[in-house]
């Protein structure tokens, strides 16, 4: 199939979620002992919904419950989904929703999110740390002529959704990045319901969309923490996403998959990312950036074992508990009976060539 068949109608950003270091310079309207004592009002009245409140000329819902993330107010409005709390830190969460992005853009919605911490009181003492940053690209896509082993991928997880013998959803990747390939006109009748899509698309059928879900331990990788890091590097980013993170593939008769050609709708997916307008001083080295997520990985289910040891250590000896540096302690000494010098070295040099080769 020729990569004219493929039609890019939308791309952007459809979720963003920031952290803000905010404290209050002076009294306004927002004043969280009268914010605590309105939650607690409407609970009362058993208001589960909660109620509406206005905080620097802006209409909320308060919500009568905080949130799991540790913060006591959850005020919800067209822009702003905001987690704050006096003695919280970050004081501030904010997640701008999918239509308030589309429909005015993020660093607008930044500016006025600041502006409006500022009507009620609020100044900025530490620069805002992005944490969720989902990337997407909406393609006109009547047939689907892939299926999940034409993904090409650092990642080793994925998954598939189907429905009616149909795949809907394609997924690779867990936690800093998650990849997924899905049919966004069936996922909005049968979930998010977010039928204006379809005023922007201009159509309502065969619609799939390419959407990075980005958290922050890769956004730091590339050296982005504000809005204007992201504007600057997101071109960089999404380079590395799209051509060697994952890609996908054509097959052919090779069974390395790696050397099938890209597929047509990825080649316009790479021409349409290298046209992004950036201000990137230099190019991230996409290898490093998959080795530090790896990295992190490794040392997530290296520490989640070391609780492991602790607990068996304490059941053994009958103790409470220990710290972290003496479970390493006894973790090292198993190691240490299990380690064999020449084969440690030949096991790291096969890992190296590994990694190197791009089989790792």
């Amino acid at each position: 199939m020729e990569t004219g068949f493929y039609k890019l109608l939308l791309h952007g950003v459809d979720t963003l979620q920031c952290a803000y270091y905010l404290h209050q310079e002076r009294k306004g309207d927002l004043d969280f002992a009268q914010l605590l004592q309105r939650r607690e009002d409407l609970r009362q009245l058993g208001r589960r919904e909660g109620g509406s409140v206005n905080l620097g000329g802006v209409e909320f819902m308060l919500h009568p419950r905080g949130t799991g993330s540790g913060y006591p107010f959850l005020l919800t409005s067209e822009k702003f989904k905001i987690e704050c709390g006096e003695f919280n830190d970050p004081s501030f969460f904010v997640t701008f929703p999918s239509q308030a992005l589309w429909s005015e853009s993020a660093p607008l919605l930044h500016e006025n999110f600041l502006k409006w911490a500022h009507s009620v009181g609020f100044v900025s003492h530490s620069p805002e740390r992005l944490s969720r940053v989902d990337f997407c690209f909406d393609y006109n896509l009547p047939l689907i002529d892939f299926d999940a082993d034409c993904f090409v991928s650092r990642t080793h997880k994925d998954s598939q959704h189907r429905e009616h013998g149909k795949v809907q959803t394609f997924t690779l990747g867990h936690g800093g990045i998650v990849l997924r390939v899905y049919d966004k006109v069936a996922e909005i009748e049968q979930q998010s319901d977010k039928v204006w899509f379809f005023l922007l698309w201009g159509q309502n059928q065969g619609v799939w969309r390419i959407e990075w879900q980005l958290r922050k331990e890769i956004l730091r990788q590339f050296r982005i923490s504000t809005f204007e890091h992201l504007l600057q590097r997101q071109g960089d980013l999404l380079r590395y996403l799209c051509t060697e993170h994952t890609t996908l593939r054509s097959p052919n008769e090779d069974a390395n998959r790696s050397r099938w050609p890209i597929h047509p709708l990825w080649q316009d997916l790479q021409k349409q990312i290298a046209e992004l307008d950036h201000l990137g001083i230099s190019r991230i080295d996409g290898k490093i950036a998959a080795l530090d997520e790896r990295m992190l990985q490794y040392a997530i289910s290296v520490y989640g074992y070391l609780k492991a040891v602790a607990a068996v250590y304490c059941v053994q000896n009958d103790i409470e508990t220990i710290d972290s540096e003496t479970a390493l302690v006894h973790l090292r000494q198993r190691m240490l009976e299990l380690h064999d010098s020449m084969s440690w070295r030949c096991e790291v040099a096969k890992r190296i060539a590994a990694i190197e080769s791009g089989a790792w």
